[in-house]
Order: C-alpha cells, then structure tokens, then sequence
C-alpha cells in the first residue's frame, strides 16, 4: 500500500546540519519505498537542494534568516507558520500521515490537528534544553515536562535508539519503535588511508551541545605527542572557532569532498539522547571516528570507532593519537564503519522499516 506522507521539520531547509539531513533522508527512504512523499518546512534554507524532493515552504518572515540550532524569540511565529502551512498542505495534498520530526515539528502538527501523527524524537529536550541556557536546572526541568507532555501525543513514536527509546517510555510513550537514520552510503567515495599522520576533522556546527571545548584540550595533548599534528574544521558556520585550516562546507557535495581524504574524525559530543548524523557520514566514508561514550550510538569500540569515557581530555588524545599514528587501525576501523552503514543503514532497510510503521499507524487510525 502505497502512502501519501508528509515530512515535517520544524526548521529552515536546506541547510548541511544533521537534523536536515536526517528530514531528507527519512523523506528519501519513504520516497525509495514507493511512497508519495513531500516535505514541510521553514520558509528559508542555505545551498541547493538536490533531492528531488517536493518541499513546501512556510512563508518567509522577517528575521528568520537565522539556521543554527536552538530557541530564538521568533521561533514561535515560525512554527505557528508551520502549523498552517501543514495544515494547507494536508488537506489539498490528501496526506495519510504526517511523519513529525523533533519537537517543534510535532507541536506544530498538534497544532494543525491533522492526525495520524508520527513523531521521529531526536533527542530528549531535558538532555538538549540545557545547552542553550549555561547548563541551567530549570532548563532540564522544563526539558523533563515537555518530554512527559508532547511526545506522547504522537499516534507513534519512532526513537533513533534503544537508551533514547527506553526514556520515552518512561515519560509515558506507549508505542516507541527504534528504527535508526539511514545514510546512503554508497554517495561517499571510501578514503585511501595513506602512512602519512593525518589531519584530526571536526565537521558539522560549532554549536554549546557539540563540546567542543574537549577538542581543542585533546589536540593540546595531541600536538606535544605527534610533531605535525592539525586540526581541520568543516562547517557551514561562521563562528570562530581555533584550528589549522577552515573549510567551508555549503552543502553535502562539499561535505563528500573533505570526507574523501585520510583523517581521523572527532566527535567530541557528549549529550546522551542524540544520534550525531556526523557519525553515519564519517562512517560511510570509511573514517575511523574518536567519540565520546554517552553519543557514540553507532559505533562499537575496537570495531567501528574508537570510543572513549566521557569529558576525558586525556582519553580523548589518546585515542587521537593512536589512530593518527597507527593507519593500519585506522583502515580497519574505517572500513568496519563504512560495512556498518551499508547495511545496518542503509536506505532500503530503513524505508521498509518504516513503512511497515506508517501503514500500520494508518490501519489504527483509519
């Protein structure tokens, strides 16, 4: 049975940042199932979108421009945007469901009353809230009411993984399946690990949640230790942010082109209830990856990527260090990584997953 669906994010598209690429890819691997699929988003985006994908935009408001992460004094108006445009959307377009990705997505299809509603929780908002607030307690508090109040509202809740999953239970979700994002892997040329030490890449936004703090206290370490050692960044940001070399990656073919050299990719991240879509990209690149335990989902240490105790600068070096010097380990855990993604992400396997979801979501409510 062939659906029409909706694909929801509440937030500014195209733009190259995981929680984008994450909407795309769900969308792609519905659309390669053989379902109608559309998107709805903001009404502003950076780069080219080169999908395919049918995307219907809210209307542009003044001083939307902005595309980092997190909450803005005009956000309210954008979702409220969003909720008519859904709203509009679903009714001319006939949509059987409306697949809501994070938080505001889903109040936004709350607010337009359209049913049913699947929610793709991202993260858990009393892990994430507190980032943008200094840490603050009432941040993780506020957090821990809308984790109990909103995702339960969803028909489904599809978590990208099992410790995610077992907390939304826990706040009164019912029915929690745990499907993981797709990647097509078969988009990333496979890197040539050479003998040569290679550069230390960060990709993705220099946002208070991605730790970056642990990064640049790890490469200290790491430059006392291995003589040439350097740090690349690749982002879309424009903040500052203290390296070697600063590459501008617009979009996903820029993204390919850093993650098709020899590297070591860091991870620094440490909040627990996210799934780094960075992660999937370096592994479908064959990176080997050094990452933090509490956001280091897809990986396996010593098989798929070098994991290490959180906030741990000297553990992090370590790890550092020993794959920037040992290319024998480096291509055996980069080449492990990309097999992963092939297969337990990839885009067929995720779309026949979630369609069986999305029909049976529709037999219920229907």
């Amino acid at each position: 049975m062939s659906l029409r669906v909706a694909v929801c994010g509440a937030c500014p598209y195209p733009v190259p940042q995981g929680s984008q690429v994450y909407l795309r890819d769900t969308a792609l691997a519905l659309r390669d199932a053989g379902h109608a699929v559309c998107l709805v988003t903001y009404g502003h985006g950076r780069g080219d979108d080169r999908s395919g994908l049918v995307v219907h935009r809210a209307p542009r408001l003044p001083l939307d421009g902005r595309t980092e992460a997190g909450p803005t004094p005009v956000k309210p108006l954008l979702d409220l945007a969003l909720a008519r445009t859904l709203r509009r959307v679903v009714r001319r377009e006939r949509i059987d469901v409306v697949c809501a990705h994070n938080y505001e997505a889903l109040a936004a299809a709350l607010l337009a009353r359209v049913r049913p509603v699947v929610y793709f929780a991202h993260n858990a908002l009393a892990d994430e809230l507190p980032h943008y607030f200094g840490g603050a307690r009432w941040a993780a508090r506020a957090g821990a009411a809308a984790d109990r109040f909103l995702p339960r509202r969803a028909d489904l809740v599809v978590a990208a993984h099992g410790r995610l999953a077992d907390y939304l239970r826990a706040h009164g979700c019912r029915e929690v399946a745990v499907v993981p994002p797709p990647v097509d892997a078969a988009a990333f040329p496979a890197a040539v690990v050479g003998d040569a030490v290679p550069p230390v890449l960060y990709t993705g936004n220099l946002d208070g949640y991605q730790n970056l703090g642990l990064l640049t206290e790890a490469m200290a370490r790491v430059r006392a230790r291995v003589p040439g050692a350097r740090l690349v960044v690749a982002t879309a940001s424009a903040r500052p942010f203290p390296c070697d070399e600063r590459v501008d990656t617009p979009g996903l073919d820029a993204l390919r082109d850093v993650l098709a050299r020899d590297a070591v990719v860091a991870a620094p991240r440490v909040s627990w209830s996210g799934y780094p879509i960075k992660l999937l990209n370096a592994m479908a690149a064959g990176k080997a990856v050094v990452a933090c335990a509490s956001a280091a989902a897809p990986l396996v240490h010593g098989e798929t990527g070098w994991v290490v105790a959180d906030d741990d600068a000297e553990a992090y070096a370590a790890g550092l260090d020993r794959l920037l010097t040992d290319p024998a380990l480096r291509e055996r855990l980069g080449r492990a990584a990309r097999e992963a993604a092939l297969t337990t992400h990839a885009r067929p396997r995720i779309g026949a997953e979630l369609s069986a979801l999305l029909r049976r979501v529709c037999r219920v409510s229907g």
